[in-house]
């Protein structure tokens, strides 16, 4: 099924209703990362060159009914200095409440109108029809530019294509495309660098690609569930003691597809997470008892950054250890660097290790950057995604 795009609908003199993500860091009343914002610009600008007339929805955190620091104030201001022009925005109770019908009832022709949090609204998580309803009443057509929450059914992803017609952004639709190849067919060789905390987050993912990566670097904590599976010591190292024979089978089916999966030789280890404690590199596989690994190690590090060199596909997704501590954010800037500087195509995705690749000054050297985490998750493990589906034609 082909995916309906921009090119497929009328947005002429149309009200248009986007679906953005602007789930963005707040601090101090201010957004701290606009990542997520500059990504929706050339759908917003192509839109308005059309002379539409734009209302956009996105939730902002988890909040439980209207609470003010979960409001789009600061995310509006934003937009509006990135777009260059007025963005129309009064706080209300919920997306479709009352004095924001009244509110959107007066946005005039050409103008941006940003909708109150919906998550404002119970219904919106519900996929509640009449609330989708509501939603859709604002306007003629519907744009889903929100990949980082195309894998939720919600009201505002799923719900209201039922009464418009519906069509992806260019952000979703450049997600979907990149992230899909990776997945069908990649150039080879395919090198995936999976980090993080849990075997569990990533299970999906490391499955699916067993079949078409050839090399699998893991680093993060997850690595020592996969030695003590092998009968290593991994001291107090983070471990998922339930998911142990699940990480030797994964070990038995790459060997089996001839996929390699590469674990870190050495680990940069302390007896605590904090600024300026004693550390020791080990081997990954002999920690003694008190200590925990908590990065990749300097032979760890080497042997990552020979085995990328050849690569001509990169997904980089998940940090190497406890980057936000200084100094267990080596082997994650590391990689950063060496990501950034391989003439492969690259994709980087999850929030960290974006994080990451952003700190390190580099972004602008990565072919790809996904905006969705648990999205991009879901897709690579082969999953449909909700906001996606319903935009089929």
């Amino acid at each position: 099924m082909a995916l309906r795009t921009l090119n497929d609908l009328d947005f002429k003199n149309k009200r248009v209703l986007v679906r953005v993500d602007y789930n963005v860091p707040i601090k101090e009343g201010k957004v701290s990362d606009a990542t997520r914002i500059e990504a929706s610009l050339p759908t917003l600008k192509k839109l308005l060159s059309e002379g539409s007339s734009l209302i956009l929805m996105s939730h902002l955190g988890r909040p439980k009914g209207a609470e003010d620091k979960y409001r789009l104030s600061p995310v509006a201001k934003k937009l509006s200095e990135l777009i260059g022009r007025d963005v129309r925005y009064e706080a209300a109770s919920g997306p479709t409440a009352k004095e924001q019908q009244s509110f959107v009832a007066v946005a005039p022709k050409g103008s941006i109108t940003l909708l109150e949090n919906t998550r404002f609204d119970s219904r919106e998580e519900e996929n509640d029809p009449e609330f989708s309803r509501a939603l859709a009443s604002y306007a003629d057509v519907y744009v889903n530019d929100a990949f980082g929450a195309a894998h939720r059914a919600h009201a505002s992803t799923e719900g209201v294509t039922h009464y418009l017609p519906s069509a992806a952004g260019y952000l979703l639709e450049k997600e979907i495309s990149t992230l899909s190849k990776l997945i069908k067919n990649p150039e080879s060789p395919f090198k995936v660098i999976i980090g993080g905390a849990k075997v569990s987050d990533k299970i999906g993912v490391i499955e699916n690609l067993l079949d078409v990566a050839d090399e699998i670097l893991i680093g993060g904590a997850m690595a020592y569930t996969f030695f003590k599976a092998q009968g290593g010591k991994v001291g107090k190292s983070l471990v998922e003691d339930d998911k142990l024979d699940l990480a030797n089978d994964l070990l038995k089916r790459a060997k089996a597809k001839n996929t390699k999966i590469l674990l870190p030789s050495d680990s940069m280890c302390a007896q605590e997470i904090a600024e300026g404690v004693e550390t020791k590199v080990f081997p990954s596989d002999d920690i003694p008892e008190g200590w925990m690994g908590l990065d990749i190690g300097p032979d760890a590090i080497k042997t990552y950054q020979n085995s990328l060199k050849d690569a001509k596909t990169i997904l980089w997704n998940g940090p190497m250890g406890v980057f936000e501590v200084v100094p267990f954010n080596t082997g994650t800037n590391e990689v950063a660097k060496t990501v950034a500087h391989l003439d492969g195509f690259t994709v980087v995705g999850g929030g960290d290790s974006v994080a990451a690749i952003n700190k390190s000054g580099l972004a602008d050297k990565i072919d790809h950057i996904s905006t969705g985490g648990g999205a991009s998750l879901e897709l690579l493990e082969g999953k449909t995604l909700p906001g996606v589906a319903a935009l089929e034609r």
